[in-house]
């Protein structure tokens, strides 16, 4: 409460006074306390102890962390929604375990590998070598000592070398990789008839009693969520527009400083031929290659139409439209294609060029020069976005100032009142429902619902637009009396028996399929329209039929000897009767082109289900002692 107090009020001279005097109280009285903190022993894993200055540090970096995801939208009350202190007590045990374990097997870091490790960090380095400046600067920016984010490279190496200890004779084999491959490739195409619930209703009869005991039944599935209703003031920065007013020396300097927005940069329409050469080609393959583009290199320079030839021999993506690539700047092809094709003047058909893809004919169509947009010809787009800007800014401090001018424990609507301002309140909603008038993510939710009766949110953007929230009234989760949901329970009761209905009709149908009846003349005399899918893969939906899982996966168990399965299928879209139709393998050559991406897939899945199952075995198997709780 005090803090929150302070909170609301840090600008004003006299709470600085009495963080001062806090400050000199805490100091005095309470030095030895914090001290103690740190050296507090929190738990023992296998006798080794933890620290409370180790858990400390854990925790708060964790905590950094999902106040760095949640930004504006985070509040001190998700540390609970989200168990952060048991969270980073049981990352810490899982270091212990690691660390102790990699000592027992005699595995080390040292001080050169962790040097290597950090001047090899990509984002360390500047042209390719590691610039020490940028290293502490942005160690700085994230708040970060050298010596903390050396002991979490010493950390990440050490794992590493565990996990390729661990895993060391682990291997995928060919087999594993080939029926993963045909279980996610191979396809299948069925036919098959849909009962619908519907044409079922007018027959189903609604029993009080036994809608009761559906009811009964199936409860928890209307239990009614927790939901709250928040008053809000929105500050909106539209309504700041007009206070603003900027001078043609704003205008100006704007345009001066983002140039390169205004300015079309030089560009050129080309057409290219590619002739495609393996990466692993051999000497004479690429020769190959080269003296048939060589060929239509002659053709083109010949005369006759290149859009034809691109046509006819290209083997890139454009082939379809003659090699047509569009208008294209610097920096958008590889390097030598680049730099041919600007070289080139209008009309002109390069010399073979030679890149990573292949051997490129290429012919400019157009070259447009590169120009700037004059001041006149944007000014109002930069009057548009200064404004919008400044607006933004305007809005903000506004916000700012109302929460700063907040006293504790104020009603949002009085509050609102006293300064001119509207107040609006929301419908009561639930975590899963958007706000009604304002929007937002399923975070905003996170953080509004994290709130206690009463208590105000900081200023959050949502939107483009600010907002200070108050929680009014919170209705806790419940199970709700018949009554209450009778309309919608009646609803789902007679969709429930119309389904059921469904189900013995189509069950009946199968039945006299698995018994010889025609699918076409079955289909005919009970009225059905029988359909068909695509070929399709594990993977692939299914919109004709919608989800059904159960559905899919039988259909891969059917054959043209068994083409029926031995039940049907339910979803939301009706009860389906289906039939085997054909099947189709995998591709053997792409198989092989993409069969070591599948592999390394396999081996990172395999090894993390061994990894997290070694360290759970681990944690059975370890004396961990909990000495100071870590709760609430």
């Amino acid at each position: 409460m005090v803090l929150s107090l302070m909170r609301r009020h840090a600008k004003s001279w006299l709470i600085k006074f009495l963080i001062g005097i806090i400050a000199v109280v805490f100091i005095f009285y309470f030095g030895y306390s914090f001290t103690s903190k740190q050296g507090l022993k929190v738990a023992y894993v296998n006798g080794e102890v933890i620290t409370g200055q180790e858990y400390q540090k854990t925790y708060r970096d964790l905590l950094e962390a999902l106040r760095r995801q949640y930004k504006g939208l985070w509040n001190e009350n998700l540390i609970k929604v989200f168990d952060v202190k048991k969270r980073a007590l049981e990352n810490l045990i899982n270091q212990k375990l690691i660390t102790q374990e990699a000592k027992r097997l005699g595995l080390a870091v040292t001080e050169e590998e962790i040097q290597k490790a950090i001047m090899n960090y990509p984002s360390f380095q500047t042209n390719g070598r590691f610039d020490m400046n940028r290293y502490r600067v942005l160690l700085s920016h994230n708040r970060m000592k050298p010596e903390d984010f050396e002991a979490t490279i010493a950390q990440g190496l050490l794992d590493s070398k565990l996990r390729e200890f661990l895993f060391a004779f682990m291997e995928v084999t060919d087999r594993e990789i080939l029926n993963q491959y045909v279980y996610a490739n191979e396809k299948v195409k069925i036919a098959f008839v849909r009962f619908e619930p519907d044409q079922f209703r007018k027959s189903v009869h609604v029993d009080q009693a036994a809608l009761e005991k559906f009811f009964e039944k199936n409860k928890e599935s209307y239990r009614v969520p927790e939901k709250i209703k928040a008053v809000f003031i929105e500050v909106d920065p539209e309504d700041f527009k007009d206070e603003v007013k900027l001078t043609e020396m704003e205008i100006s300097d704007y345009y001066e400083y983002n140039l390169e927005a205004f300015s079309e940069p030089e560009a050129v329409r080309a057409r290219h031929i590619l002739f495609k050469v393996p990466k692993d080609a051999s000497l004479e393959v690429e020769e190959t290659v080269r003296a048939n583009a060589q060929k239509v290199l002659e053709k083109a320079r010949s005369g006759e139409p290149f859009e034809d030839l691109a046509k006819t021999y290209s083997e890139g993506p454009t082939k379809s439209k003659g090699g047509d690539l569009g208008y294209f700047s610097r920096g958008k092809m590889v390097k030598p294609f680049e730099e041919a094709a600007f070289a080139l003047e209008k009309g002109e058909i390069s010399d073979l060029v030679r890149t990573p893809f292949g051997y490129h004919i290429i012919k400019v169509e157009d070259v447009r020069e590169g120009k700037r947009k004059p001041l006149e010809e944007v000014r109002n787009q930069i009057v548009d976005t200064l404004v919008a800007n400044v607006a933004l800014d305007l809005a903000h401090e506004k916000g700012l100032s109302l929460i700063d001018q907040m006293p504790y424990e104020i009603d949002l609507t009085r509050y609102a009142k006293q300064h001119g301002l509207a107040v609006k309140e929301t419908d009561f909603f639930s975590q899963a429902d958007e706000i009604a008038g304002v929007g937002g993510n399923e975070k905003l939710r996170e953080s509004l619902f994290a709130l206690e009766k009463g208590e105000m949110s900081e200023l959050i953007e949502v939107d483009g637009k600010f907002f200070i929230f108050q929680v009014k009234e919170r209705k806790p989760s419940h199970l709700p009396e018949l009554g209450e949901v009778e309309e919608t329970v009646r609803e789902e009761f007679v969709s429930h028996l119309a389904t059921k209905e469904a189900e013995k009709a189509a069950e009946s149908h199968l039945e006299q399929l698995r018994q010889g009846k025609g699918w076409e003349a079955l289909a005919q005399e009970q009225g059905l329209k029988p359909e068909e899918t695509k070929f399709f893969t594990r993977r692939d939906s299914l919109p004709e039929i919608g989800y059904e899982p159960d559905l899919k996966e039988a259909a891969f168990g059917l054959s043209e000897e068994n083409p029926y399965p031995d039940k049907v299928f339910e979803n939301s879209k009706g009860v389906f009767v289906i039939k085997w139709k054909a099947d189709q393998g995998i591709d053997q050559e792409k198989y092989e082109e993409e069969k070591e991406k599948y592999r390394f897939a396999l081996m990172e899945a395999k090894q993390r289900r061994a990894f997290e199952k070694w360290l759970q075995d681990l944690k059975q198997e370890a004396d961990i002692e909990l000495v100071t709780p870590v709760e609430g």
